[in-house]
């Protein structure tokens, strides 16, 4: 387990913060019953437990339902291009390190256009914190099949069905060297906003999947409700082999924290060449050219 004591920015003792101090004042526009409404709320509930500074926080999105999540939140955000959340958030993280940052987005953002970026940000062990909500459609175009949606399932993209094998974002995680992987369902906010906040105290790229329904398009509650089932109590997180091969056999959808792992994070061991920099000649690189 992550030491509880990790460094994160907080709040003057003096200043207690609250639920409140966390929402930017903009109304949700998701429809109604939409998993990311639980997974804000979590995210809100984790942000206040932790009593982070708004001005300290950065959620970065790229393009989806779930990735308007900046604009109902207080600290800074950044709306970036469709898949590139994940590229923005460790820029952001390289150029102020003492920065908590999340990647809000969902499994079309993260794991269709936005894959190629995922196994980097993984692998390089950024200390970020990325939360997919997985409503397994493409919900803001109106009811396309997305990389998680079960085989069969009929959409606009897909009339016949899907036939492709969905995408296992847990297995995903694990493989690519993720040192955090959790997963949560939305309709548990509490427990899910200590995922979240297990996340964001974890040193290291934190992922954490969360089974967020589509109430309009692809309502899977009642799916969710009968399959999902908590890690065994006695579950080692500390074992990679078995995370991976519960990932790939699970019969239930399992919630809690699969694996976590203590690992150099990516930006600290980048700065440390910067005992080698040296001032930048042009007319003597130049010289290489002529």
């Amino acid at each position: 387990m992550a030491d509880s004591t990790t460094e994160v920015a907080q709040a003057p003792e003096a200043a207690v913060l609250a639920v409140k101090d966390y929402k930017s004042g903009e109304k949700p526009v998701w429809c109604p019953g939409c998993g990311d409404f639980g997974v804000l709320s979590a995210t809100y509930k984790a942000l206040t437990a932790l009593q982070l500074p708004p001005d300290q926080v950065v959620v970065v999105s790229g393009i989806g339902c779930s990735s308007r999540t900046p604009y109902f939140m207080s600290t800074y955000g950044l709306h970036g291009v469709h898949g590139r959340a994940l590229p923005l958030a460790t820029g952001v993280k390289f150029a102020n390190p003492n920065l908590t940052v999340l990647v809000m987005g969902g499994d079309g953002d993260l794991l269709a256009i936005g894959a190629g970026h995922f196994p980097h940000a993984a692998s390089r062990n950024v200390d970020i914190t990325c939360v997919m909500m997985d409503n397994q459609t493409y919900g803001l175009t109106k009811a396309q099949s997305s990389p998680t949606s079960f085989i069969g399932h009929k959409s606009k993209s897909t009339p016949y069905g899907v036939i492709a094998k969905p995408m296992k974002a847990v297995l995903y995680a694990l493989t690519n060297g993720a040192t955090f992987v959790a997963r949560g369902y939305s309709a548990r906010p509490n427990e899910l906003a200590s995922l979240i906040m297990e996340g964001i105290k974890h040193r290291g790229f934190s992922f954490i999947h969360v089974q967020s329904p589509c109430a309009e398009f692809f309502n899977t509650y009642d799916y969710y409700d009968e399959h999902i089932a908590d890690l065994p109590e006695d579950w080692n997180r500390h074992d990679l082999e078995a995370a991976v091969g519960l990932a790939l056999s699970e019969d239930k959808v399992h919630l809690g924290i699969f694996y976590e792992e203590e690992r150099a994070i990516y930006e600290d061991q980048a700065r440390q060449f910067e005992a080698e920099k040296q001032e930048f000649d042009a007319s003597l690189y130049l010289q290489r050219f002529t």
